[in-house]
């Protein structure tokens, strides 16, 4: 049997907290509730959580803050916004300060459920039925070493922590080391066609994987820009 999930609720409207706990529990996955952006905080930084469900609009703390603090104390915990609020503005920003996804109130439960379980499945395979570690493939260029299968990176043998979509920008570099890739490819493969227009994003996720996995993350050795077109793993590294 694959373990259980939990899920973190950080929802200051409790029929739609309660709507999602109930809904949640159908795909056996657990869930705490807070109302409050500082008190949701501290739960995600401290807590053990497989994904974060966070509200834009709440009080104590606004939900684009939540996120910028949460990524910047390096939880990687998949994070799914949600906002009653329709502006661009709100849905770069999430993206940027390393949300995973984003939905706009109102929203279909079935959507959300879909969204949360495809989260769940790149965070937590091992929490999956049938899964196999490792099974997926390693890959290695250098000192860095990616695996599929568990989702575990590491350089020079030092685990690194990635947040969901840092780690499939990585994944899909080392699958294909010295391809390069154009922002508007990776936004596609990465977010998917939804997102268009938000080319952005993949320079925000890019700089925030450099800073976990370089050395010097102003003088990349792992993931290199290719000037005029994007960015492509360096192959010149060895296996």
């Amino acid at each position: 049997m694959p373990a259980a999930t939990r899920a973190l609720i950080i929802e200051d409207d409790a029929d739609i907290a309660n709507l999602l706990r109930v809904n949640l529990r159908d795909i056996d996955c657990d869930c705490e509730i807070t109302p409050n952006g500082l008190e949701g905080l501290r739960q995600a930084t401290e807590g053990q959580f497989d994904v974060i469900i966070l509200d834009i609009m709440l009080p104590g703390l606004n939900g684009i803050e939540v996120c910028r603090r949460i990524r910047a104390q390096q939880v990687s915990t998949p994070i799914l916004m949600l906002t009653s609020k329709a502006e661009e503005l709100d849905k770069v920003l999430a993206l940027d300060l390393g949300a995973d996804d984003y939905l706009t109130k109102p929203f279909s439960v079935r959507e959300l459920l879909a969204r949360v379980k495809a989260r769940l499945r790149r965070s937590a395979p091992d929490k999956e039925p049938g899964f196999a570690g490792g099974a997926a493939g390693r890959f290695r260029q250098g000192g860095l070493l990616l695996d599929l299968g568990l989702r575990r990176v590491s350089v020079d043998e030092r685990a690194v922590e990635l947040t969901a979509k840092e780690f499939d920008l990585l994944a899909l570099l080392l699958r294909h080391p010295g391809r390069p890739y154009s922002r508007t490819q990776l936004l596609d493969q990465i977010w998917g066609y939804s997102y268009s227009g938000y080319e952005h994003t993949v320079n925000s996720h890019i700089n925030r994987l450099r800073i976990k996995i370089e050395r010097d993350a102003a003088n990349p050795e792992y993931v290199l820009t290719v000037w005029g077109v994007g960015y492509k793993l360096n192959d010149q590294l060895g296996q």
